[in-house]
């Protein structure tokens, strides 16, 4: 299905009946991420998963995104959708602004079940440390005037050097969508959220440590953890059958 907000096409997917859920996927991924879930999910609940801008089918957006784009777009969608207090999923990014839209208040989500989210800053390593500030000596000097341009294919080595994967597989306007997400640390609206809310977390997550989960396990009145073992950021894919098992307990069903 497509629906147009702010005159961009956005694809999702609906399908079953009963009590509306609302999946919100993670960074560069889509919303096929969810397909396991909503067939597990749509003989007892209405299940709606989309695209955001510039992932899946959906239309790309013209200019940077801030948390605050998403969350607004988000609260169109579902007003477009006419959705009352959907239980609210969210894997990494999706969690992120599922986390930023209760915490502000812009929904009240009956509960929320987060997968792997995204939301806080991690300490960063020693090895981590070192690469960025690296990859900022050498952009400030290859940025410098004196070059009038002439090193700018430098600098695209430099940043496919130093970029995470999903940095280097966006397309510019998501690049600096991605900085300002990574770089926002959204904790202190935690302690806001009263919706009873479902941590499911890998054991070995790299890109949303486990200890990330603690943190707002901690800052969430309502709220537990159930970690996966042997599974990474993509634990509810790693183990479905485990995830879909607290999920349905979760749910009552």
């Amino acid at each position: 299905m497509t629906i147009n907000i702010d005159g961009l096409n956005i694809h999702y997917i609906d399908e079953g009946e009963g009590e509306t859920l609302l999946m919100l996927h993670g960074w560069g991924s889509s919303c096929a991420a969810y397909r396991g879930i909503i067939n597990t999910l749509k003989h007892r609940f209405r299940c709606i998963a989309l695209d955001f801008p510039g992932c899946g089918e959906s239309d790309i957006m013209a200019t940077p995104w801030t948390l605050d784009d998403y969350t607004a777009f988000a609260k169109k969608f579902i007003d477009a959708l006419s959705l009352e207090n959907p239980i609210m999923f969210g894997h990494s990014h999706g969690g992120r602004v599922t986390l930023k839209m209760a915490a502000d208040h812009i929904v009240e989500p009956k509960k929320i079940i987060l997968l792997d989210s995204a939301g806080l800053i991690p300490k960063k390593s020693v090895k981590q440390k070192l690469r960025a500030k690296s990859f900022k000596v050498i952009k400030n000097t290859l940025s410098l005037k004196i070059w009038n341009g002439k090193t700018d294919a430098l600098l695209e080595k430099a940043r496919n050097h130093f970029g995470s994967a999903d940095y280097n597989a966006a397309p510019p306007v998501l690049r600096q969508t991605l900085v300002s997400l990574v770089n926002q640390d959204i904790r202190d609206h935690l302690p806001a959220i009263t919706a009873s809310t479902l941590l499911i977390w890998g054991e070995n997550d790299t890109a949303t440590p486990l200890s990330d989960a603690k943190i707002i396990e901690s800052l969430i009145k309502d709220c537990g953890l159930c970690v996966i073992e042997n599974a990474g950021h993509w634990a509810f894919v790693e183990n479905p059958n485990l995830a879909h098992a607290i999920i349905k307990s979760f749910l009552g069903v």
